[in-house]
């Protein structure tokens, strides 16, 4: 139990980080996808050298460099908010891929018939094109959320008190190293699942609607 309770206090690290960091992927992802379909040239260059850049390079990188190489002024983050901005721009970059596959498995058709109609670019992108690409993408995206709820695990190496960190804390003041890591582990799993539950029931449900 005393390993238990250790390890438990670092969920609500764990859950904030995910959260606050996906959301933040989620909200900066949409205007990269717009720049890595723009009609501009250089604009989707730009943003396809951006996500290709953040996907290639680990988490735990970004994370160093935000939380021991950004300063502006006498300003600097702090781990929790290095942790969230790093993670964050990692999930923008994956997310604007799943946004853009979402966007591409629509048929041209639905960009000819807006056309035709005298619907203006962005008009159809808000109206037309992104609710039927978010019911493609929801599945992904949100299979894309569990391995982001791993990767949180990375925010221990800069001092994050989330599962991971209090686990390793523990090992290390108890000597107990493999009963507590089991601990942790089960409880990524347990974190992971309804959000597993989550993805597959998305999906069924997409799968539904296309089939229609």
């Amino acid at each position: 139990m005393e390993h238990l309770n250790a390890v438990l206090s670092g969920i609500p690290m764990t859950l904030l980080v995910t959260a606050a960091s996906f959301a933040i992927g989620a909200t900066a992802a949409i205007p990269l996808t717009l720049l890595m379909m723009s009609p501009w040239r250089p604009g989707r260059l730009l943003a396809r050298v951006f996500t290709d850049i953040i996907r290639g390079l680990p988490p735990v990188v970004w994370l160093f460099i935000i939380y021991f190489g950004v300063s502006i002024g006498g300003f600097q983050f702090d781990a929790v908010s290095a942790a969230i901005m790093g993670l964050g721009v990692v999930s923008a970059a994956y997310l604007a891929e799943i946004y853009r596959s979402g966007v591409l498995s629509l048929h041209e058709g639905q960009w000819e018939a807006a056309a035709a109609m005298g619907v203006g670019r962005l008009d159809t992108v808000a109206r037309v094109v992104a609710p039927q690409a978010i019911r493609v993408a929801v599945p992904a995206a949100t299979g894309y959320a569990i391995s982001l709820l791993k990767d949180s695990a990375v925010a221990s190496t800069i001092g994050v008190t989330g599962i991971a960190y209090m686990a390793t804390q523990d090992a290390r003041s108890n000597a107990g190293g493999l009963p507590v890591y089991l601990f942790a582990a089960a409880l990524y799993v347990l974190l992971a699942v309804p959000v597993a539950v989550a993805a597959r029931l998305a999906g069924n449900a997409m799968q539904r609607k296309v089939s229609r």
